[in-house]
């Protein structure tokens, strides 16, 4: 008879546990348009099973979506084992909107799902087939708690069930063998051993330090003080903004999609990267909306989260969490476009120089030295000092057409999760040409969330025509400076700590 198996959660895949309450939903989303292919159905529908045996046939490649939580006794730690009743038929759901369904439809249907909490005892994942979109198309929603992936990592998921060929094949999977469930004395058992030899872990890596003291001594300068960055960011407090309130479980769901060529000519005219010309739209985009509100920006702090990846080539295909993030401040105040992204782009290679991202990585290895408990009350006591405003998350995508089972994939919308008192978040992700951005906001706090998307298109608008007046070269010219500058020993580490979309 086999062993009991089981893996342990990081303490930054706990976190989201931690953070996620009945109005704070810590599951990531999106919401995929695409064409019916060979998937329609003579009755003008979605071969619903069909569907559901192709998800299944791959889950070999990624079994964490067969496996639920368990806890350490005492401790109450979160391990994944796998789920012995695991049902496709729960995960996979059919639904429909009334034909002819619209885009507007699909938001709504896309907020509600959106809204109701994963099942925590049950694979932490469920996707809505919903069909009945005008022209035969239908959609996916589908949503993966955030203790399973990052936005990386929910990329590597992507290349698992779809394909760059129309090929509508279902391969035989291998039969599905749950492993045996560890018992709870199995569990406590091997946590009491693991805190045992940490104290002989750090002596290994302090040894391992000395080898190569020059070199090591370097590197935690650079970290420490990456650290201190962090830190200091994450103590002071935000503007108080209507974005900042109490938010509850409903939400709003609404999306656009921008040509990414535009996007890359911006940049390309102005300089920076396609991740500073979407934090200097979103500040011109929020600037927007608040005096919209009769708010005047002009003494407001307001500050956005960015994450960033620190997923190194071999931890490509990996689950869980490799991400860090910065908090920057947002120029919301600065009414002239150009000067707008100039600004973002000060604050980024600020940024980049001073590695926060590094700080928050340190940060969260130190935190496997701490109980579930400790680790929860941090989090909430971190984010009831409000040190940021709203997330703003980007993530590039594939760049040619995928299909699902033989049906074309037109967009995809992501969604990222709000947490206490963020009102808003903005998540991004690019494919085929196109840079699709879903917006999440709380149903009361936001009503007006489609006044925000448009202030989104009027602002990148604006930055378009302003870049313009500008020549391509003089862009060409500032990035080969920056590709000059000397890498320092943080840059060599695991992970670059810079937006995944530069």
């Amino acid at each position: 008879m086999s062993q009991p198996v089981y893996d342990r959660l990081s303490a930054m895949d706990s976190s989201f546990l931690a953070f996620e309450n009945q109005s704070s939903l810590m599951h990531v989303a999106a919401t995929v348009v695409l064409e019916p292919g060979p998937l329609a159905t003579p009755g003008g529908g979605i071969d619903i099973e069909r569907i559901r045996a192709y998800i299944a046939s791959r889950l070999h490649w990624i079994p964490r979506y067969r496996q639920r939580l368990a806890w350490v006794p005492i401790e109450n730690h979160p391990v994944w084992v796998d789920d012995n009743c695991f049902n496709i038929d729960y995960h996979v759901r059919h639904t429909a909107l009334p034909r002819p369904g619209d885009e507007q439809q699909l938001k709504r249907l896309s907020g509600r799902i959106k809204s109701q909490q994963l099942d925590r005892g049950k694979p932490l994942w469920e996707i809505y087939v919903a069909e009945g979109l005008n022209d035969g198309r239908f959609a996916m929603v589908s949503k993966t708690h955030h203790c399973m992936i990052d936005g990386v990592s929910g990329v590597d998921i992507l290349s698992i069930l779809l394909d760059p060929a129309p090929d509508s094949t279902i391969e035989e999977p291998p039969p599905y063998i749950p492993r045996p469930i560890p018992s709870q004395l199995t569990l406590l058992r091997d946590e009491a051993v693991r805190r045992a030899r940490m104290p002989l872990d750090l002596i290994r890596g302090v040894r391992h330090a000395l080898e190569e003291v020059d070199e090591a001594r370097s590197e935690l300068e650079v970290r420490l003080a990456a650290l201190r960055q962090l830190l200091g960011a994450g103590l002071s407090t935000a503007s108080d903004t209507p974005l900042n309130k109490p938010i509850g479980p409903h939400r709003r769901f609404d999306w656009l999609a921008l040509d990414l060529n535009e996007v890359k000519e911006v940049k390309n005219r102005l300089g920076g990267t396609v991740n500073d010309v979407v934090l200097a739209t979103v500040a011109g985009a929020v600037q927007r909306f608040l005096e919209g509100r009769r708010v005047n920006v002009d003494t407001l702090d307001f500050r956005a989260m960015v994450p960033v990846s620190v997923r190194s080539a071999e931890e490509r295909g990996t689950l869980g969490n490799r991400v860090s993030g910065w908090i920057t401040e947002l120029p919301i105040a600065e009414r002239d476009p150009r000067k707008r992204l100039a600004r973002v782009r000060e604050l980024t290679g600020n940024l980049k120089e001073s590695q926060q991202a590094l700080g928050a990585e340190l940060l969260a290895q130190v935190t496997e030295w701490t109980g579930s408990t400790l680790l929860s009350l941090a989090v909430r006591l971190a984010f009831r000092a409000r040190p940021f405003n709203l997330v703003v998350t980007n993530v590039p995508g594939p760049q040619v057409p995928l299909y699902f089972l033989g049906a074309r994939m037109l967009e995809i919308y992501p969604m990222v999760p709000l947490f206490v008192n963020q009102g808003l978040g903005v998540a991004l992700f690019s494919y085929a040409g196109k840079l699709c951005w879903g917006m999440n906001a709380d149903w009361d706090l936001v009503p007006d969330l489609a006044d925000f998307v448009a202030a989104v298109r009027t602002s990148f608008r604006e930055l378009y025509e302003a870049a313009q007046a500008i020549p391509i070269r003089a862009a060409g010219a500032e990035k080969a400076r920056r590709t000059r500058r000397r890498r320092t020993p943080a840059h060599r580490a695991r992970g670059n700590g810079t937006p995944a979309h530069a």
